[in-house]
């Protein structure tokens, strides 16, 4: 009995549909009484117009109670047939056989519905314009003399049944298809992620290894900074969103770590609108930019290097921007960065978030992301807090607060 119950439970999720229950069976006959019962007092009301233009002399309460008569036994059978449709609408490769089924069903339907009638309401003599005893008829008369009602109204409750599962399921795949997509989009944003924290490790790597042999014990200190810089990269775990504030905060961390390797050749200047530090952002997008800024800009430079980056709020949407000087010698990157900034504001945002990269004839490259404003109620009437470092020793491993 377990076996032939699972078996039904799979059956009926391959088919799409929930298996029923007692509940939605008890919602069901309710729903059919109920607009049987509205659509037969209508019918009641016909059947009197109709009489008294043919000069018979019947009252609006026998005619209510021809028409729910008929409306009861047409209700009570009317779940039946869903429930037909319903076991017989599901595989593609039958659909003969189901079309089979639901002319066979009929064949029960007819006496049943005569029986249903009989049992409900006595029969109407239309000549004497008044109900009779039951013992003067028999159900058989019912099929006799309503046959072509009977079978009309099977036909198109079978073609409601029809057209309301089909919508149903139609409904459900496209729910199963919207959550599978998301499910993907979630995994290629994961995807995108796992490849931009091996490329921040690996350029971190590359920048001690320079100062291993040359500054032994600035290497050192770099490599408890990254440490560190790594346990707050993973803080956040899967989060996608974050707060700009821990996003500025990380980015400070790991420009305190460049400073450390390029000394007075960097300078950094940090100017962000007090009210959008708790907005939502996403999670290592500024870093990122940031560390391009580093690698292509102030590695391939032997001046003073410097990097700008601003944020503020342009009316609903939060603009955040990483300018820098680049030197006459570029260094070939893959784009990893660039490529996966664009990939997860279009999995983020769809077309609500925008990304731009350029570099100026100055040999100024800028960075221009915006986002829409997520996150907690900005207060407008607050100014924006700017904050700058200027020529960054090595010796001073003071944090660059943005």
């Amino acid at each position: 009995m377990a076996q032939e119950e699972m078996a039904d439970n799979r059956c009926y999720r391959i088919h799409g549909m929930d298996r029923p229950t007692p509940r939605s069976i008890a919602i069901g006959y309710l729903l059919s009484i109920g607009i049987w019962s509205a659509l037969s007092l209508l019918t009641g009301w016909n059947y009197l117009i109709f009489d008294q233009a043919a000069h018979l002399h019947s009252t609006l309460t026998d005619m209510i109670l021809l028409a729910e008569g008929r409306g009861l036994a047409y209700a009570l059978l009317t779940p039946a047939v869903f429930y037909l449709v319903r076991s017989y609408s599901s595989v593609a490769g039958l659909r003969v056989r189901n079309l089979l089924v639901y002319c066979l069903g009929f064949i029960p339907y007819l006496p049943t519905y005569a029986c249903i009638r009989w049992v409900i309401c006595p029969p109407w003599n239309s000549i004497l314009v008044r109900f009779e005893s039951r013992t003067t008829s028999s159900p058989l008369e019912y099929i006799r003399n309503d046959f072509a009602d009977i079978i009309s109204m099977y036909f198109a409750t079978l073609l409601a049944a029809l057209a309301y599962y089909y919508l149903e399921r139609a409904r459900k795949q496209e729910l199963e298809r919207s959550e599978y997509q998301l499910a993907l989009a979630a995994s290629e944003l994961q995807a995108l992620k796992m490849q931009l924290h091996p490329h921040f490790l690996f350029n971190t790597l590359h920048g001690i290894s320079t100062l291993i042999d040359s500054d032994g014990k600035s290497a050192k200190a770099m490599i408890v900074k990254l440490s560190s810089l790594l346990r707050k990269a993973f803080e956040h775990g899967n989060s996608d969103l974050i707060p700009l504030q821990d996003e500025l905060l990380f980015v400070g961390e790991y420009l305190d770590l460049e400073t450390m390797r390029f000394g007075s050749r960097l300078t950094v200047t940090c100017t962000v609108d007090q009210n959008i530090r708790p907005l939502m952002v996403p999670q290592l997008i500024l870093q990122h930019l940031v560390e391009n800024a580093i690698r292509h800009g102030v590695a391939c430079s032997r001046d003073r290097s410097w990097i700008e980056i601003t944020a503020r709020r342009t009316e609903a949407r939060v603009e955040i921007r990483v300018r820098n000087n680049i030197g006459d010698k570029k260094e070939r990157g893959t784009g990893v960065g660039l490529r996966n900034t664009r990939a997860r504001l279009r999995h983020l945002y769809a077309d609500e978030a925008t990304f731009s990269f350029e570099i100026a004839p100055d040999k100024i490259a800028m960075a221009t992301l915006v986002l829409p404003a997520l996150g907690s109620h900005l207060h407008l009437n607050e100014e924006p807090v700017e904050v700058r470092k200027k020529t960054n020793e090595v010796e001073d491993h003071a944090s660059i607060d943005c």
